[in-house]
């Protein structure tokens, strides 16, 4: 009889470890999606002035995207920081704007985010890309706030020029 009571210890053990495997698993499951959704390639400071900041990555760009009509719109910073990141914006709320381009305010994200394309994620992996950008290391980097269609820039964008 011993046996079987070492041997369901022993499971009990392992069943503590579960939860522990499940909630790695699903950051880097987070991670990856992150990884192949590319969004280094617009949140990541320098990246379009060819020197990516591997230090700081997701911490928002300095350089933004002129939308015609619309103005000009600079990718955020999507680290937990409390003041210029999304730290104050729960998994839900970070799971609404990638699918729906909503934001907790009510401020509908321009259309270069692709979240048209992203509200097609599954309900766990949406919540696997919440998880793993609510666990980044919070980075301080105010990004430059959007410019209206008639205002003028003071720091560097993107455009479309269309051939003559």
């Amino acid at each position: 009889m011993k046996p079987l009571i070492c041997s369901a210890l022993a499971a009990g053990s392992l069943l503590l470890f579960i939860p522990a495997a499940l909630a790695q698993s699903q950051t880097q499951r987070g991670e990856y999606l992150a990884t192949i959704m590319d969004c280094t390639g617009c949140h990541t400071p320098g990246t379009f002035l060819g020197k990516p900041d591997l230090q700081r990555p997701l911490a928002g760009s300095e350089v933004g995207f002129q939308i015609p009509g619309l103005g000009i719109f600079y990718p955020p910073n999507l680290t937990p920081d409390r003041e210029t990141g999304l730290g104050k914006w729960s998994e839900a709320d970070i799971i609404k704007a990638v699918r729906t381009g909503v934001r907790p305010d009510g401020r509908q994200l321009v259309p270069i985010m692709p979240y048209h394309s992203y509200g097609k994620l599954t309900d766990a992996d949406a919540k696997a890309l919440a998880g793993y950008l609510k666990s980044l290391k919070p980075v301080r980097n105010q990004v430059p706030g959007p410019v209206g269609a008639n205002e003028k820039p003071s720091s560097p964008y993107l455009t479309v020029v269309m051939p003559q």
